[in-house]
């Protein structure tokens, strides 16, 4: 995979239709359909590609070691996270999708989108940049590609 590879020209036009729905975080098992969260969009997001994890909050997934790693090589399907503060916790999240690219399910918009890496430190919200994780494959939960 290379870095201008663009994960987002893969994905099906059901993915773009995702309402932003706070409430439905990924264990809450709601259908894609129905609205998710960033988090529920960018594990769904993984699912599609064949990466899946454990439903971990913003601030346990940044912990884990066991799933996933930090990174500074940004690759697409990498996660980022982003946030007021410098905590994980509460953190905001996209998928990277190349050429300096993140692909998220923006709560401002209501609906994914796709903004250059530049453009989040513009929004107070998002304006802490805590750094990117990579799925490591090989022990990443079995899944079918399946939204």
């Amino acid at each position: 995979m290379t870095k201008d590879w663009r994960p987002e020209l893969e994905l099906p036009r059901h993915f773009w239709d995702v309402p932003y729905v706070g409430s439905n975080f990924p264990i809450n098992k709601s259908k894609l359909a129905d609205g998710t969260n960033c988090q529920g969009f960018a594990y769904a997001v993984l699912r599609h590609f064949g990466l899946a994890l454990p439903n971990l909050r913003s601030s346990e997934l940044w912990a884990d070691n066991a799933f996933t790693r930090r990174v500074d090589d940004v690759l697409p399907l990498d996660i980022a996270f982003f946030n007021w503060t410098n905590e994980a916790f509460g953190a905001h999240v996209g998928i990277c999708a190349g050429n300096g690219s993140v692909m998220h399910l923006c709560k401002a918009l209501g609906r994914p989108a796709i903004w250059p890496m530049s453009a989040f430190p513009l929004r107070p919200q998002y304006r802490v940049f805590i750094g990117v994780k990579r799925v490591v494959a090989e022990r990443a939960v079995p899944c079918c590609n399946s939204s």
